[in-house]
Parts: structure tokens; C-alpha cells; sequence
């Protein structure tokens, strides 16, 4: 099969189509997210999976379904691609979308290193294109008013910032048993994939503490662990050999210092973003998780008490809503490429800090 098609409308003038890229999971959500949005339309879906591709077109009133990339981009009745392909195949089916002239919003990780990351992120670049990275707790409206407050010089000079991303379900059973469900064996597995808690949410962590603190990491130690949880080191096919824990120190471009840390075994917390960021003039508390979040502020006069007050936080755009608002406006939105490619660098540069056991600087490819 290489392309269904039903009936189909004429786009409105100024409305900008939409090609959604892989069809599993985390795709459906953004099919919702997308079809919602006025100003956009969603026309198209493609998987490599013929029939998974046209039961995700009919579910969601797609009209076009494609299992073939290529075909998919010579159609090309599209503005822009939402690419949620697995992990490894994101430079490969970027980069195509990128030489077909096409925007596009790919799912975090943006590449599985820095190399390719900053490879794609020239690509889009020299072709002037929209370009954009979902990482999902930019949604969450404490993070965008606390990084306002931070931009707006509220709470002074950073000066120190503690940031967390912990989950339990190595002790819990509230997501299911992982010593049975290969949906959480892999994770567990680098000879399935698997960069371990590092690689799979140590993202969001790095990404959500740059952005809240308005400052990029110029050096960093970080230190993984991986406990030993079954007889021999595995279960079946998984040798589960990924890191567990990661603790990290780093310092910010303006000499703040941080720690940062992630686990997968932090009994009580089942999937818990924490980020309190201190400065000369006050403080900011934020908690987020997939659906919610909150803010709370210790500022002016209260400094002198440790008085911490809830801060009420408006509704922010979603990162698919940013993303359609650049396409009708000609103007790139965050987080984009470059962003999460150095978000990247930070992320190979711990793993190779554990293995020799030091801090490193981060040096960044120049804009």
C-alpha cells in the first residue's frame, strides 16, 4: 500500500496543513493536540506500517494515509511534518522531510547523539525552515511564568538551583510490573536501545532546568548507577545493565552552581519535576508532572522570613500550539533544534563524565 485516500475538503486560505509522521503511541496525542488548533489541518499520516497507518488516518479523520515517506513527500500536499518515529530513525526521516522543503516538529530525543543532533540542526537551519522539539513539560504553565519571572530579574542573580525528575516504578507497581511487561523491560536493556534514566528522562530534566533558570550548563560531573534487580543480571532476552540513577553538579554560564538528578527507584515520587531556582533577591519553586503543575515564590520582604507563597499561573500555549503559531507567523518558536541538540550535548558529555570520573566543560557549536 502506498497511499489511501477519502474525501477531502479545500484547506481554508492561511490554513496550514499537517503531516503526521508514525502512527504509534505518543502520535495520537498529537493528532489531538494538532486537529484541535484552529489554523491548522491535519491531511495526512504515514507509517511504515501500511494497516496501523490507515486505522490511525480513519480514527482521527485524517483523509490521507501513506506507508512510504518518500511517496508520502512527493504528494506533498503538506506544510509541515510532526515526526513521532521511534528514537533511532528521527535524523534519517528528518533530514528527508527537511530536504523536501517541509517544517517540521519531531519528538525528544531530537537525534540519539550531539553529532547528528547538530546535523540536523544546520540542515534546517540553511534551509530556513520552521523547526521544532517536543519537549512536553514546556507545557506546563508554572514553567513558562517562572521563566518569565526569572527573565523579568524578580528573583535577581541565579545563583544556586536544585532540579529533579523522579520516578518509582522499580518499586511500584502503579504503571504495572515491569518484571513482566516489555514496555518497561527495554528501558532497563542498552542491548534494546535504552540510555538508561539518563537517556530516557535526564531530556526533560536538562531542558526544563535550562529554560526555568534562564541558563545555559557550562560544565558539568555526573555520576549513573545501575542496581542490580534480577538473578544473573536478567530477565529472559533483557540484561538489564542501564543505568537506574544519575546525580549531577553543574555549573550555569553566570557561575551559578546546581545539582540535578533522576531515578527510576525514588519510592513515593511516581513521575515528579522539581525545580526550586535561588537567586540574590528571592526564590522559585516549581513542581510539575504530566498534567499539572504549580509555582510558589519567596520574594521581597518575605526573603527575610522564608515565607514561600503559591503563585496563581495562566494558561500557556502547548508546544504544538507555539508550533502552528511560527507556521502562520514566519517566526521560529522554542524549544527548537539547536536547543535540544545542546540539550543533547549535555547528555553525552555525563555519560562520558561517570565513565572517567570527572567534571567536564561543555563546548557548543556556535549558532
Amino acid at each position: 500500500m502506498s497511499e489511501v485516500s477519502t474525501e477531502g475538503g479545500a484547506t481554508p486560505a492561511g490554513e496550514k496543513r499537517i503531516m503526521i509522521l508514525g502512527t504509534g503511541a505518543i502520535a495520537h496525542r498529537h493528532a489531538e493536540h494538532f486537529i484541535s488548533i484552529p489554523g491548522c489541518l491535519v491531511v495526512a499520516a504515514c507509517d511504515v506500517n501500511a494497516e496501523r497507518a490507515r486505522a490511525f488516518a480513519a480514527l482521527h479523520g485524517i483523509d490521507r494515509a501513506f506507508a512510504d515517506l518518500t511517496e508520502a513527500l512527493a504528494w506533498g500536499e503538506f506544510d509541515a511534518v510532526v515526526n513521532a518515529t521511534p528514537d533511532q530513525v528521527h535524523k534519517a526521516t528528518s533530514l528527508q522531510v527537511i530536504a523536501a522543503g517541509k517544517a517540521i516538529f519531531c519528538e525528544k530525543p531530537l537525534a540519539l547523539n550531539a553529532e547528528d543532533a547538530f546535523e540536523m540542526v544546520e540542515a534546517a537551519e540553511r534551509a530556513g525552515l520552521i523547526n521544532m522539539v517536543n519537549f512536553t513539560y514546556r507545557n506546563a504553565h508554572a514553567i513558562q511564568l517562572a521563566r518569565r519571572m526569572v527573565e523579568a530579574g524578580e528573583i535577581g542573580e541565579v545563583r544556586h538551583v536544585d532540579a529533579s525528575y523522579l520516578q518509582s516504578w522499580l518499586t511500584g507497581t502503579h504503571w504495572g510490573d515491569w518484571h513482566t511487561d516489555e514496555r518497561w523491560l527495554w528501558r532497563l536493556s542498552s542491548g534494546h536501545g535504552s540510555k538508561g534514566v539518563l537517556g530516557d528522562i535526564g531530556v526533560h530534566i536538562l531542558d526544563f532546568v535550562t529554560y526555568g533558570s534562564g541558563q545555559g550548563i557550562a560544565a558539568l560531573q555526573a555520576r549513573l548507577k545501575t542496581f542490580d534487580k534480577a538473578e544473573g543480571g536478567a530477565i529472559g532476552a533483557y540484561t538489564l545493565d542501564a543505568n537506574d540513577s544519575c546525580a549531577m553538579t553543574v555549573e550555569f554560564d553566570n557561575g551559578a552552581l546546581g545539582v540535578v538528578h533522576m531515578s527510576r527507584y525514588a519510592t513515593g515520587k511516581a513521575n515528579d519535576l522539581d525545580l526550586m531556582i535561588h537567586g540574590t533577591k528571592g526564590a522559585l519553586k516549581i513542581w510539575s508532572n504530566t498534567t499539572e503543575s504549580s509555582l510558589e515564590a519567596c520574594l521581597d520582604e518575605d526573603i527575610h522570613t522564608q515565607t514561600w507563597r503559591p503563585v496563581e499561573c495562566p494558561p500557556t500555549p502547548l508546544n504544538a500550539e507555539r508550533f502552528v503559531l511560527a507556521l502562520l507567523s514566519g517566526v521560529n518558536g522554542q524549544p527548537d533544534f539547536r536547543h535540544a541538540a545542546e540539550v543533547q550535548k549535555l547528555l553525552d558529555l555525563a555519560f562520558v563524565s561517570d565513565a572517567e570520573r570527572r567534571m567536564l566543560p561543555v563546548v557548543l557549536r556556535p549558532a
